[in-house]
């Protein structure tokens, strides 16, 4: 058996900080970020429809929450979330049929992700104010 420090150096791996910023890079560490803001996003509706079976008080108190600035704040981000996951979702179906790998076409994707999650975000706020 070997000493381990008779061993030569290894190389570490390569950190971030070395590599040039890349659409495909940042938008695959936002599908992580979005993935966490969507289970926060389903905590609060849980919360929301406990206070529903638990009763007036409790619903109050929970609906008083998410309709103020900061809570609709939160349902816009988990909207944006949703919908983001969801087109580089789809986008990521894409690739696993082994189309759109190339350089140009996975950056036009990751544009598509981006305009597909603002288009459908932006409609089902006006779609759900205009209920409202």
């Amino acid at each position: 058996m070997t000493d381990q420090t008779d061993s030569p150096v290894r190389p570490l791996s390569p950190h971030i900080q070395i590599y040039r910023w890349q659409w495909t890079m940042a938008l695959s560490i936002f599908h992580r970020v979005t993935g966490l803001a969507l289970v926060a996003g389903t905590l609060l509706l849980v919360w929301w429809l406990v206070a529903a079976a638990a009763g007036p008080e409790a619903f109050a108190a929970a609906q008083g929450f998410i309709g103020s600035f900061i809570g609709s704040l939160l349902l816009f981000g988990w909207s944006v979330a949703f919908f983001y996951h969801l087109c580089n979702g789809i986008r990521h179906l894409i690739w696993d049929s082994g189309k759109m790998l190339e350089l140009v076409p996975a950056y036009r994707s990751a544009i598509a992700v981006l305009l597909g999650t603002g288009i459908l975000t932006l409609l089902a706020w006006i779609v759900g104010l205009a209920a409202a």
